[in-house]
């Protein structure tokens, strides 16, 4: 009972949010562009499969920071906090409790590669949103690795129902080098703004560069625009 409690929680405080950025969600580049840059047949979003400038692999290249964290599932724990309601700290077994999601989709790396119709199983962004209340100052969120990565998303954008924070990748375990045992995937946006090793969830009162943003990345990072640097 208490299972199904939180569920139907989590469900009315996601409609909640959604219904509060129905509007600045409708009006993102992958749902306005009437001129989209790329190649292939549409995908869901009405955009070419292949954005503009890349090349599809069916290989999956590993890219870093020079460093990849080894973090124990016992260990393991992804804040969620900043301007928020209720903050929380997940366990695995916390996270895992939570609605799991299965959903296909594509990965663009600004390093000009792509890899298609990838079959991720996670947890929704919204979902855990759902769990924490942002308050109505809420505009952007920030995450960080456990390799000292960062990188900051706004929220009609994260809250699309395709952001996964995704433990399981066609089938398998999340690869360590690939971000695993957790990694943020942002399939409207090149690949960088989505964190591995994912430990912590800041929602902001206003935008803030991550990582790369601050070393001359674009903000926005909207693949079917060639949108890599500011």
């Amino acid at each position: 009972m208490e299972a199904n409690d939180k569920t139907e929680r989590i469900i009315e405080a996601r409609l909640k949010l959604k219904r509060r950025f129905e509007e600045k969600m409708a009006q993102t580049p992958s749902m306005t562009d009437v001129t989209p840059r790329g190649s292939g047949p549409v995908n869901r979003h009405g955009m070419p499969t292949v954005p503009v400038g890349q090349t599809v692999t069916t290989k999956w290249p590993v890219l870093d920071l020079g460093y990849q964290p080894n973090i124990p599932l016992d260990k393991w724990q992804l804040a969620i906090d900043g301007e928020v309601n209720h903050p929380v700290r997940l366990k695995w077994d916390d996270l895992m409790a939570l609605p799991q999601t299965e959903d296909t989709s594509d990965f663009h790396c600004v390093t000009t590669w792509s890899r298609l119709n990838i079959l991720w199983v996670g947890v929704r962004l919204i979902d855990l949103a759902a769990l924490v209340d942002p308050k109505g100052s809420a505009t952007h969120i920030m995450c960080y690795g456990y390799d000292g990565y960062s990188t900051n998303v706004s929220l009609e954008e994260a809250l699309k129902p395709d952001v996964l924070l995704v433990h399981t990748a066609d089938g398998e375990p999340l690869p360590r080098e690939h971000g695993g045992p957790l990694r943020m995937i942002t399939p409207q946006l090149y690949a960088w703004k989505g964190s591995k090793w994912i430990k912590r969830i800041e929602f902001l009162p206003q935008n803030k560069l991550g990582f790369w943003e601050e070393r001359g990345y674009s903000d926005t990072a909207y693949p079917w625009r060639n949108d890599r640097y500011a």
